[in-house]
């Protein structure tokens, strides 16, 4: 197992004693351990073999005897035990809203309640509120929570569906019997939640792809199976559908295939009006619908299909019938951006407020990567509960800065780390006052303790764009997808706030955010306003939501001329500025 494997067992074990009521300290004590595990800079495979896990804070024997265990065998029968002694129930339950270990484990000694279900009814028939420390808010609050959650039961992320679909698609690109192969459906058009995943390859043997597919690792069970379909389950529940085509029927049951249903009507009737039939099974010249190969156009590519409906070529991620067509027939499709033209992110976190590894850490990181600069933005000393900074350390961290800012300049790199913070909106302004902001070179403005009120919520972020220090606002709809909707804000009105006052607007690529919607972002280029893709990293693989976040932008219509941080660094640094000089 490695370190993230390990420190995701470790912290369940701490939840599992929170739950069964144990010892405060030996809980935190696994809570802590799974911390330190996600930090480290070095294998922990390593640390394991060169009996080096004391060397670890907080890693008395009995942790060093579990996580060895774990590493070399890739089992623990504490863990185990101790999870068959805990009714699966319990541990859902903590999926709600407001319901941590010791409401759960309250729920569970008084009411005898195991599962989600019989939590529910208690809340129906009003058990739940009479409980201490419940009342009706609480019981109110759990029954939205089991609501939302049944509405996206079959529901994921699309982090989630890449991680799924991405090795079975390579696999089926190196048979021998696959010609092309493609993901369809929302998939390819990135929406960023999905419903199940759309498999589209041609080949001259059907069945032997199919049998291939089927045989997939990672394939819970199998729904079904054709002579040129095929559905399984994946492990975590997503289901996965395959079609098999010949070569010649590839681009139109591709292009079918992705969707969207809207998008397929249009190009549908486009085909009619032109005496055309358009299906799943090509482009025919006929007035009745046929799978006639004689009357087959020949559409070797998606582009050919969509030249001869009279049309440039529509990227995937704008099949939405959201102007697509308009824009297609008169050429002006924007230049999609492309997660490679992005040159570092200007939201993230280090482990001086809730993030896992060290300023050093997360340069030599984005420096790997081939990043231009990276942002260190953590929290302002509102948001308690993430460690956030106080006005001295903040400057404290700054001078940190500065001097791995040195270093990288001594070794000939022009490479730099950014000093900022992630500043929390609050009722009455900003975290921290504007002489504090002006020291700083970034600054997100983020809203994380909204009101109940719409016309409130857009007060405040509206006043925080106008804050001449502040570049961007931070995941502006405060939403987490399958968790939590949106608060309540008119952000459109925000949007044209940031226009009037040259503030940016965030895409959060964090795979649980993808905020701004990409619905929205076609309103605020169109108003002028520039988009930042953040990755909001609190550890060193979340480098890769840039890629989730430029999928998202593309979805948008952004181009990499509307997004700053595809700017290199000395552009964006006069980028940072532009607003601060007109105050």
């Amino acid at each position: 197992m490695n370190k993230d494997q390990v420190a995701a067992i470790l912290s369940e074990i701490g939840v599992l004693l929170e739950l069964k009521g144990e010892n405060p300290f030996k809980t935190r004590a696994y809570h802590n351990g799974a911390r330190t595990l996600e930090g480290l800079a070095e294998p922990l495979e390593k640390l394991v073999a060169d009996k080096r896990l004391g060397e670890l804070k907080g890693f008395g024997e009995a942790l060093q005897d579990k996580v060895t265990t774990l590493v070399t065998t890739g089992k623990l029968p504490y863990y185990e035990e101790l999870r068959a002694s805990v009714p699966p129930g319990l541990v859902a339950m903590l999926d709600l809203p407001g319901v941590g270990p010791k409401k759960v484990k309250k729920i569970h000694d008084e009411l005898g309640i195991t599962t989600v279900e019989q939590l529910e009814t208690a809340c129906q028939t009003g058990t739940i509120a009479a409980l201490e420390g419940f009342g009706e808010k609480s019981q109110q609050k759990i029954l939205e929570g089991i609501a939302f959650r049944r509405q996206f039961a079959s529901r994921y992320r699309i982090s989630d569906a890449l991680l799924a679909a991405e090795p079975i698609l390579d696999n089926l690109r190196a048979h021998p019997d696959v010609i092309r192969c493609s993901t369809a459906g929302s998939l390819r058009r990135w929406k960023e939640v999905i419903g199940d995943i759309d498999f589209v390859v041609s080949s001259k043997d059907p069945a032997a792809v199919i049998e291939y597919f089927v045989e997939q690792p990672g394939i819970q069970s199998i729904s079904a199976k054709g002579p040129t379909k095929a559905s399984v389950i994946l492990e975590g529940g997503i289901q996965a559908d395959l079609r098999v085509v010949a070569d010649s029927e590839f681009s139109s049951a591709l292009a079918y295939f992705t969707g969207s249903k809207e998008h397929n009507i249009v190009m549908r009737q486009r085909a009619i009006s032109r005496g055309l039939r358009l299906n799943e099974y090509g482009l025919f010249r006929s007035t009745e619908e046929t799978r006639d190969p004689a009357l087959r156009i020949d559409c070797r590519t998606e582009e050919d299909l969509f030249q001869h409906l009279g049309l440039d070529y529509i990227p995937p991620e704008l099949r939405e019938d959201q102007g697509e067509f308009a824009a297609a027939e008169n050429h002006t499709l924007p230049r999609l951006l492309d997660w490679t033209h992005l040159k570092g992110s200007l939201h993230n976190h280090s482990n001086w407020s809730d993030g896992r590894n060290t300023l050093e850490a997360v340069a030599a990181h984005a420096l790997e990567l081939g990043c231009a600069y990276w942002a260190i933005t953590d929290h302002s000393r509102a948001s308690f509960q993430a460690n956030g900074l106080q006005v001295s350390r903040l400057r404290e961290q700054r001078q940190a800065i500065d001097t791995l800012n040195r270093q990288f300049a001594d070794e000939g790199s022009e490479f730099r780390l950014l000093a900022g913070s992630e500043v929390d909106v609050l009722k009455d302004g900003l975290d921290y006052p504007d002489d504090v902001l002006a020291e700083l070179e970034v600054v997100v403005a983020s809203l994380h303790v909204p009101a109940n009120n719409e016309a409130e919520n857009t007060r405040r972020l509206i006043q925080a764009a106008q804050n001449p220090y502040v570049q961007m606002l931070g995941h502006p709809s405060g939403r987490l997808l399958l968790e939590r909707n949106a608060y309540p804000v008119d952000l459109r009105a925000v949007i044209d706030a940031c226009a009037d006052t040259g503030t940016w607007i965030e895409l959060n690529a964090s795979p649980y955010r993808l905020d701004l919607d990409w619905r929205l972002w076609n309103y605020a280029r169109q108003k002028g306003v520039k988009c930042v893709v953040n990755c909001d990293a609190h550890r060193l693989e979340h480098a890769g939501f840039l890629r989730l976040g430029a999928g998202l932008a593309r979805k948008g219509w952004l181009g990499p001329g509307d997004v700053i941080n595809s700017l290199p660094l000395p552009a964006l640094r006069k980028a940072l500025q532009t607003k601060r000089l007109r105050h």
